[in-house]
């Protein structure tokens, strides 16, 4: 079976199409005149993605492959049985006709039970998979009663059942006013699912815009951005999974245990504690380094300073050397920006890193009148902020791209500027770190 499902937007669009008999799902049934015109463009030489798109299909939709199977089974049914055996039934060819009429009542109970056999196919097919669970010492199906009704309603159709809508509502336990009333709604939801798919469209193009990595808080923040209202987070996160298109995840790497820090770099208690829910800015902040590699094989390497409060990188440096002067240079732009705004509890917190255990470096910290704190050994959750903050950052930005040191500095710096300034957080009432700080302080 194909691992194509045409949503029912699709399927009206493929409906519309004259060369089309009857959609479901996830099958297309053409016309016998498509099929011998098919055959004969490609034995002049065409290919089914020629055919199919003059014919008006889009092959985004259905997809080339299936395409090509469709055109390879005509083309051996049109070398075994010419153009009539796309207009004529050949299933049942031994059966001997029509039974007679003292077997009527044996040919109904037949005709039921393959109606049966198909409704249960159609269960089967629906984006739930018939899921059934065991009630009273019986198994039970659990559809709702709309996908019931859907699927009897997708069995008579791809069938062409006569007088059998009563039986079936019989067979899947719902009334048959019921499922007459939802055919009268038929309309409703047919604007319901216009709707649904224009949105969709929106909210795709945002996400295409951001390389697909942007979840539905992100897109939360751009569609009240860019329409000037917000649309449902619940409905973002429905479209979502309706549409199949989900927000490009990294992958955790396995955490490297860190080398033993010698008898001369002195490690420091975790005062810090992952109380990372800070309100006071300049209080606590969380220091950690990472590398990034660029064409040629060239590695660069990245130390940066977060404010927990504000989620602002208030100090970085970008280096191709991993000495000491990386975090040095770093804790000088640090102490640029607190300036005389010392906060009187000011904490900094990294890992147990050489650079951090270094007696040079711990002077410093202390010469500057922070506490210094430090992760245990092989917990990075326990600088979760730092971490959290380089995934997103090796997400959003094409560093593998930068053909050099000073390509990659611009884009490091471009980065910096759109996070701290224009890059909407949702734990941040919405806001920009810059705009959060100035929340905090104000209030």
């Amino acid at each position: 079976m194909s691992k194509i499902i045409f949503n029912e937007h699709q399927q009206r669009q493929l409906e519309a199409n004259p060369n089309v008999r009857i959609v479901t799902d996830r099958t297309i049934q053409y016309t016998p005149d498509f099929k011998v015109l098919a055959v004969k463009q490609n034995q002049a030489g065409k290919g089914p993605a020629e055919i199919f798109t003059e014919a008006g299909f889009d092959l985004k939709v259905i997809g080339l492959s299936k395409a090509r199977s469709a055109l390879d089974r005509w083309r051996r049914t049109f070398q075994t049985y010419g153009e009539n055996g796309f207009f004529e039934e050949r299933r049942g060819k031994g059966s001997k006709g029509r039974p007679k009429k003292e077997n009527a009542s044996a040919e109904r109970k037949l005709s039921q039970a393959e109606a049966r056999i198909r409704l249960l196919e159609a269960e089967l097919s629906l984006p739930k998979k018939a899921r059934r669970v065991r009630k009273a010492g019986e198994e039970e199906s659990s559809l709702t009663a709309r996908e019931k009704y859907q699927a009897i309603n997708e069995t008579i159709r791809l069938y062409q059942l006569k007088n059998m809508v009563r039986y079936l509502c019989e067979v899947a336990k719902v009334s048959p006013s019921g499922y007459y009333k939802w055919l009268q709604n038929g309309e409703k939801r047919t604007l319901s699912e216009e709707s649904d798919y224009q949105d969709y469209l929106f909210l795709k193009e945002i996400y295409d815009q951001a390389n697909g990595k942007i979840g539905y808080r992100g897109l939360y923040m751009k569609v009240a951005e860019k329409a000037g209202q917000p649309m449902n987070h619940k409905k973002i996160l429905r479209l979502m999974r309706k549409f199949q298109f989900f927000a490009k995840v990294r992958r955790a790497n396995p955490y490297r245990t860190l080398a033993k820090a010698t008898e001369a770099h002195r490690q420091v208690p975790n005062h810090l504690k992952r109380q990372f829910n800070q309100e006071e800015p300049g209080k606590t902040f969380v220091t950690d380094i990472t590398y990034l590699q660029i064409q040629g094989g060239k590695t660069a390497y990245l130390s940066c300073v977060k404010d927990v409060a504000t989620r602002e990188i208030v100090a970085y440096e970008l280096s191709t050397s991993l000495r000491m002067e990386i975090v040095y240079r770093t804790l000088s732009k640090l102490e640029d920006f607190i300036g005389n705004r010392l906060h009187p509890e000011a904490m900094i917190h990294s890992d147990q890193g050489f650079h951090y255990t270094h007696p040079e470096y711990q002077s410093r910290v202390k010469r500057m009148g922070l506490l210094q704190s430090m992760s245990r050994r092989g917990n990075c959750l326990d600088n979760a902020p730092m971490e959290s903050f380089f995934g997103h950052m090796k997400d959003e930005i094409p560093y593998k791209q930068a053909t050099s040191i000073v390509e990659l500095r611009r884009m490091v710096d471009d980065y910096m500027d759109h996070y701290n300034n224009t890059r909407k957080q949702w734990t941040l009432k919405k806001m920009t770190p810059a705009a959060y700080r100035s929340h905090l302080i104000a209030a």
